[in-house]
């Protein structure tokens, strides 16, 4: 007669690479629970989230958030890699025009969707930026990628005159458009018109 444990199999024993496997799984869940959680906060509008109220929402202790992120610096990091990842489709995609106006206009309206979807994140970070190495030289790869695009549609007659190219980069860049939404609390359509309008001005003579 058989026995009740030769016909029932057992549990397999629990491997050393199970629990690593199990203690994996849960590391990368609380992580990105951090992540989500620090991006939901900006954009409700806190550009400064403390690490406890991080903690909070993302339903982790305080321990667990420092345990994954040395400093907040790297919470940063990562929120800047997911929020490039968001818009970078639109970013990279082919600027149209026949002409270089045609052109410009088309790069800024395209930068204001960027801008748009990207405030909360550059604001907070912008905050930080005088007491982090990391976001002051991501704040001016940003400005770097800002002049690139710009002098891409732009053509010598402007680009050869510095001060005329330097307003232009005033006018058009983020922290234009940061003063006219948050600042001067226009909408999309008013802040977009101070600057189609500004542009439009400097460029009269072209």
């Amino acid at each position: 007669m058989k026995k009740a444990s030769d016909t029932i199999p057992s549990n397999p024993p629990i491997s050393g690479a199970d629990v690593a496997d199990g203690r994996l799984l849960r590391s990368s869940r609380s992580r990105a629970e951090i992540i989500r959680a620090m991006m939901d906060i900006i954009r409700e509008g806190d550009m400064s989230p403390s690490a406890a109220r991080i903690a909070e929402l993302a339903g982790v202790s305080l321990r667990t958030v420092f345990r994954h992120f040395d400093d907040v610096d790297s919470l940063y990091r990562e929120m800047t890699a997911i929020v490039e990842d968001e818009v970078r489709p639109l970013a990279t995609s082919p600027i149209e025009g026949k002409t270089w106006r045609e052109r410009l206009d088309f790069l800024l309206d395209r930068r204001i969707q960027i801008f748009e979807h990207i405030a909360p994140f550059r604001i907070s970070g912008s905050l930080r930026r005088f007491s982090s190495e990391y976001l002051m030289k991501d704040h001016q790869r940003f400005i770097s990628i800002e002049r690139a695009t710009l002098l891409e549609v732009l053509p010598k007659k402007v680009t050869s005159r510095d001060t005329l190219l330097n307003a232009l980069e005033l006018a058009t860049g983020f922290q234009a458009w940061r003063r006219l939404r948050q600042d001067q609390k226009l909408s999309v359509r008013d802040a977009r018109a101070a600057i189609f309008f500004t542009v439009e001005k400097l460029l009269a003579d072209q």
